[in-house]
């Protein structure tokens, strides 16, 4: 079982991952948007951040590095449209992150996740 920061701006998609994640037996919370995750971070340690990159406010790229600045352990995984713009070198997104392109079906996130785990 995984400690997961679900951070995704869409709502039904949202609730639609911390469900898939729950049933699969790990402990998922989820917000949505950067700046509740990244104050999240604050208080709480996750195995893993599973996060938007185009978000209001502060984007899941930015919510990354904090991240990984605040706990180099924690594993990183993108979900997006935008694939391209994570795998930027400009973008300085934490090398260590998993990207996983929209549209996925949920089997595929609750398995990269699990892989992500063993690793």
């Amino acid at each position: 079982m995984a400690h997961i920061l679900l951070v995704e701006d869409d709502e039904s998609l949202r609730r639609f991952l911390a469900q898939a994640l729950v049933r699969a037996g790990h402990d998922v919370v989820d917000f949505g948007d950067g700046e509740d995750a990244h104050q999240c971070l604050k208080d709480m340690s996750f195995d893993l951040l599973l996060t938007d990159i185009v978000m209001p406010g502060m984007d899941g790229i930015e919510l990354a590095k904090r991240a990984a600045d605040m706990n180099s352990a924690m594993k990183i995984m993108f979900i997006t449209g935008f694939a391209a713009v994570a795998l930027h070198p400009a973008s300085n997104a934490p090398k260590q992150a998993k990207v996983l392109s929209k549209p996925f079906h949920l089997r595929e996130i609750v398995a990269e996740v699990e892989r992500m785990m063993a690793a």
